[in-house]
């Protein structure tokens, strides 16, 4: 059964966690003391309905505040297909959660109220979803019922966003009328808008194409861990552990690790459950080699006439995520590339992006919270890399502080510094 990851955004208020909470609800994927539970801290909190949004909003300074602050991540599965659902804050101090939330998405599904329309944060949380590459994009124009299930407010909504996303690099787009509070158009066709000739959007979920959004091209496999097992039963083993992150490997395929260059074959391909004969994103695997060459955890193994680009000075785009420092040039930092570690730093800022305008400020000179950025670095250690718009997994890195180890940057590799 296929697997959907989906990211909520939006403005706050906009009903995101509601959303979440009507899907939860209505394809029947809570349990009855869940359920129980959020009736008994509604009626607490005085509200006139089950407020279904408690079911993501887990934390004590959320359900005081009626927000969504942390990435809160959910799990239920239709006959059709599994979901996991990320619901990503909606506060614009909260951005960097909103980016971490969108990272792995395979759609973003981008909430409007009806009658505030298209907002900063809406614009702010689109720009990220079509930077972030996100293939598909949802619309959900929320609140119908508070102006009567009126088309022509939808309209407005529809054709302005359309006109802003006109701008953006968005290939998938799709606008949905809906009520998250009463449940129309989520899980089944509402009778309240017989105007709207569209699927609901739990089947237009279910039927969403994803299998060709992965690169099936270009084989890549960062290689994570060695397996050496110190046992009689497998006393000559010796496997290649990752995470497949582009193309297809079968037994029998010609294979070139890097930095050595040395090429191989591979004789087997070993998962949890027994040998198969090929692997493809996003299979967790050990490969083995007919030849014994020395790799360790950070090399890649690839097609030898289909390599990455190899580097150590990259150029790309990042969104700054912390406010005890700023990134400016000659801030030094570690970066973890898929199984690679090394240290950075940064030799420029071309320019920050303003998100809402998406105007280009060339005259910056840092980054603070919540900013993105171009940047141009030099790495201490080659880098085996595609860009990110033809690759997410092997396009995308993370940037940690040297001093405390936090996460402060995400980045996306646009290719080679000038």
């Amino acid at each position: 059964m296929e697997l959907l990851r989906f990211a909520t955004a939006g403005s706050v208020d906009d009903g995101k966690s509601t959303l979440i909470g009507r899907l939860l609800y209505d394809s029947k994927a809570i349990f009855e003391d869940q359920l129980e539970a959020v009736e008994r801290t509604s009626e607490q909190m005085g509200a006139e309905y089950t407020n279904l949004a408690l079911l993501t909003d887990g934390l004590r300074a959320e359900r005081e505040q009626g927000i969504t602050i942390d990435v809160a991540y959910r799990y239920f599965a239709t006959p059709r297909r599994k979901f996991i659902i990320a619901d990503t804050p909606g506060h614009i101090q909260y951005t960097r959660n909103m980016v971490t939330g969108a990272s792995t998405a395979d759609l973003a599904l981008i909430l409007v109220d009806v009658r505030k329309g298209i907002i900063e944060q809406t614009r702010r949380h689109s720009f990220i979803a079509s930077l972030l590459r996100v293939p598909h994009l949802v619309v959900c124009v929320n609140k119908m019922d508070l102006v009567d299930y009126d088309e022509e407010a939808f309209q407005q909504v529809r054709d302005e966003f359309k006109s802003f996303a006109a701008k953006l690099d968005i290939t998938d787009l799709t606008v949905i009328p809906v009520s998250a509070l009463k449940g129309d158009n989520i899980v089944e066709r509402s009778a309240n808008m017989p105007w709207y000739e569209g699927t609901s959007l739990l089947h237009h979920m279910e039927e969403l194409h994803i299998a060709s959004d992965r690169n099936l091209i270009d084989n890549r496999f960062p290689v994570q861990y060695v397996l050496r097992p110190q046992s009689d039963a497998f006393h000559d083993y010796r496997g290649y552990a990752g995470t497949v992150a582009g193309g297809n490997f079968r037994v029998g395929d010609e294979v070139m690790v890097l930095p050595s260059g040395f090429t191989s074959t591979i004789t087997h391909i070993d998962t949890k459950d027994g040998e198969v004969h090929n692997a493809f994103p996003p299979m967790a695997v050990a490969l083995r080699l007919a030849d014994e060459i020395d790799i360790s955890r950070g090399d890649m193994i690839c097609r030898p006439h289909n390599q990455p680009d190899v580097g150590q000075d990259i150029d790309a785009m990042v969104c700054w995520m912390t406010e005890q420092s700023n990134l400016s040039p000659r801030t030094k930092l570690t970066i973890k590339h898929t199984t690679n570690v090394a240290r950075c730093m940064v030799t420029d800022l071309d320019y920050r992006l303003d998100i809402n305008t998406l105007h280009r400020d060339e005259s910056a000179t840092h980054l603070e919270l919540n900013e993105i950025g171009r940047i141009q670095m030099r790495v201490t250690k080659p880098l085996f890399y595609d860009e990110y718009r033809r690759n997410r997994q092997t396009g995308s890195f993370i940037l940690i502080d040297e001093h405390t180890h936090n996460t402060v940057g995400a980045g996306m590799i646009l290719g080679e510094a000038s």
